[in-house]
């Protein structure tokens, strides 16, 4: 089952999130496998990042909080609120069209 998870970055935090960025990067490495598109949200195109979002391969809503629970940014403080959904991938050129048409 797919997950989305948004992590809104706390206030100020903009320096922690780059002190902790490589152990984030090098946690998302051995994860990657559970990862289906992931990066971050930013306040304009050449702004800082503000959130994180992840879709990600869980079994569950705990197996997703477990998941991001264990990305650096989390415990290090960066993110002050991680939402997580359910996710249906309908549409999209990653989904391969529309899921409700007929395949050829």
């Amino acid at each position: 089952m797919l997950y989305v998870l948004i992590a809104e970055d706390a206030p100020g935090s903009a320096v922690l999130r780059r002190e902790l960025m490589q152990a984030h990067l090098d946690w998302v490495l051995t994860v990657m496998a559970r990862v289906r598109v992931a990066g971050p949200l930013k306040t304009a195109p050449d702004g800082e990042p503000c959130m994180s979002l992840y879709i990600i391969e869980a079994t569950s809503e705990a197996d997703a909080r477990d998941f991001i629970a264990a990305d650096p940014y989390l415990r290090g403080g960066v993110w002050r609120q991680v939402t997580v959904r359910p996710f249906v991938a309908a549409a999209g050129s990653w989904v391969g069209g529309a899921s409700w048409l007929p395949r050829a």
